[in-house]
């Protein structure tokens, strides 16, 4: 992870554009990998971990009919926060990333490793589904970022 942050840290700097995280079951994994890099701040603006559904509605303003209709793990609700989150740090890459960590908390619809990975760049925007195998609540979030980091050098090259 360290190398793949490093490698996301430089693209970013040479291309001088500054990114932003809304995060959920990654609990701040993706904003800590990136800020621990000497020279951070040059490419990193925000980012805001909005564990609850409250605040995905207060501070991300998700709609609450949309995680009241298709929960706060969907296409749907990872779409409404990295498109605002990228509303609210005005910055030229966002990244959103919600889903089901475990290891409990999953149902037959939307078992434990279910993620949903948004990013914004300008104006596209994709939000990719994940359903990672290990169970392990640190073995998903760490997924979660390697996958989040990979869609970054993806969209930026």
């Amino acid at each position: 992870m360290k190398k793949l942050s490093q490698k996301v840290f430089n693209v970013l700097k040479k291309k001088r554009l500054k990114i932003s995280f809304a995060e959920s079951c990654s609990g701040g994994l993706l904003s800590s990998t990136i800020t621990s890099i000497n020279g951070s701040s040059k490419v990193f603006s925000m980012g805001l971990v909005a564990y609850s559904n409250q605040s995905k509605i207060n501070l991300l303003k998700v709609p609450k009919k949309t995680i009241t209709k298709y929960g706060a793990v969907s296409y749907e609700t990872c779409l409404h926060m990295v498109k605002n989150i990228n509303k609210i740090s005005k910055t030229h890459i966002s990244v959103s990333i919600t889903g089901i960590a475990g290891s409990k908390g999953g149902t037959k619809e939307k078992p434990v490793g279910l993620v949903f990975i948004g990013i914004k760049k300008g104006n596209k925007t994709l939000v990719r589904k994940y359903l990672f195998k290990n169970k392990k609540r640190t073995s998903v979030q760490r997924a979660a970022v390697n996958k989040a980091l990979n869609l970054i050098l993806t969209i930026v090259k």
